[in-house]
């Protein structure tokens, strides 16, 4: 167990001991305390970027249809148009598949890419061209390297820069997709489901406190305590951070009892408290959070497959957006929607759509982008980009710009070389 203890030892009235005791779960790395591994991660750390900018990537782990999400083209021959129908949205002319209703009302925050080709239709090399904008393999995702460009923990509030809320890719290079390469375990993403999420937790001796309220009581006290002694200002940095991390914001944003529940109930479940957890985390102080539903590889009843999926995007991701409109995060915070390809134009034997790199989903909200747009236009049939062509370097270079990481940016391989992290992208031009 981590233990982070500072002052004398006494008894308060509730038997727990006042050597102002904090305690969160062992590490499980030879010992290594909190402190220790903020301070390891913080040493490899390069200057913070002068933006506090964030993003938060929505992954649709498998595939997800690029007609049945955001480019219905109910003018196509019936074998290629959306099995979903379309909905009309509030930008003239533009309509969205038709199970996002919700989504419709916020196209004015929105931009939808109907030109983005990847140059792989194959799961793992789509996935790793998206997060990292190269092929497989040894690149580092985007977050690593907004992890790496702003040190791996915000100074103030301890929290993580890169948090990853589920799966990236599939077997055994799903860790691989959306990880550090050579720049180190240092700038790998942070679970919040793994054990590293419990290590933010205290842990007191619950059964001498007579309930959860005396608990809370119990931790304020400490805050006032420590405040007021001027204990904090006497530990050094690193352990100063350890206990901003326990005590400060970062747990606080991955707990939604701490919302609005006004707020939490817009959201939804599942999807929605995945989303919402995203926003807070931004809020504290987050640069990139990835956030990957699964299901979308829909070789069979593509149809059934998207009245099941569709609806927990729509209300999900239309929360998501009226949300930071309406708090004015919509410059600080950058969505992206997005999978590892798009799927084949003509509906298969079985219902379903195959695996199609040449087009695929992709749309954007906020990041102090033009929005209540669309950028690009794909072929009659959907199969290829006709105009505007956007690629994974471009989406890359689009992010770099929101986050302020100069397109110049590299890092020196273990062999010594520098390596540029963009290549020949550019920002997206109609949306920056």
């Amino acid at each position: 167990m981590l233990q982070v203890r500072f002052g004398r030892k006494e008894q308060n009235c509730a038997g727990v001991a006042r050597r102002n005791f904090l305690q969160v779960g062992g590490l499980g790395v030879g010992g290594l305390t909190l402190s220790r591994l903020l301070a390891s991660r913080a040493a490899a750390a390069s200057p913070s970027a002068a933006k506090e900018t964030c993003v938060v990537w929505l992954w649709l782990n498998g595939g997800p249809t690029h007609i049945e999400t955001f480019d219905p083209k109910m003018t196509a021959p019936a074998e290629y148009r959306s099995v979903t129908g379309e909905v009309k949205t509030l930008l003239p002319g533009v309509t969205l598949g038709g199970n996002f209703e919700r989504l419709a009302k916020q196209t004015d925050k929105m931009a939808f890419v109907r030109s983005f080709r990847i140059p792989s239709s194959s799961h793992n090399v789509g996935a790793f061209w998206v997060n990292t904008g190269y092929a497989p393999r040894n690149r580092p995702s985007l977050g690593s390297i907004t992890s790496r460009v702003r040190g791996p923990n915000h100074p103030r509030t301890g929290m993580p820069t890169y948090v990853q809320m589920g799966r990236i890719g599939f077997n055994d290079d799903a860790p691989t997709i959306p990880g550090p390469a050579w720049l180190g375990k240092a700038y790998a993403p942070f679970a919040p489901s793994g054990p590293a999420r419990e290590n933010m937790k205290l842990a007191t001796k619950v059964t001498q406190l007579e309930d959860r309220r005396s608990l809370l009581a119990n931790l304020d006290q400490l805050r006032r305590e420590t405040d007021a002694s001027g204990v904090i200002e006497g530990i050094d940095g690193f352990n100063q951070q350890a206990l901003n991390l326990i005590l400060g914001k970062a747990p606080q944003a991955f707990d939604l009892g701490k919302e609005d529940p006004a707020i939490v109930s817009r959201y939804g479940d599942g999807l929605g408290a995945s989303m919402l957890t995203a926003r807070r985390l931004c809020e504290a102080g987050c640069g990139f959070v990835a956030v990957s539903l699964q299901g979308w590889d829909m070789h069979g009843n593509v149809k059934g497959g998207m009245n099941g999926r569709g609806p927990q995007v729509d209300r999900a991701v239309s929360a998501f957006v009226e949300d930071i409109y309406q708090r004015g995060l919509d410059k600080k915070i950058l969505l992206v929607v997005s999978g590892e390809f798009g799927r084949t134009p003509r509906i298969n034997k079985n219902g379903g759509r195959d695996h199609w790199g040449p087009l695929s989903t992709l749309a954007l909200s906020g990041g102090g982008l033009q929005v209540g747009r669309v950028v690009g236009e794909s072929s009659a049939k959907a199969e290829v980009p006709k105009t505007g062509l956007v690629t994974p370097q471009d989406l890359m270079a689009t992010v770099f710009h929101v986050l302020g990481i100069a397109p110049e940016t590299y890092f020196h391989d273990p062999s010594g070389r520098p390596i540029p992290m963009l290549g020949d992208g550019q920002p997206i031009p109609d949306v920056v």
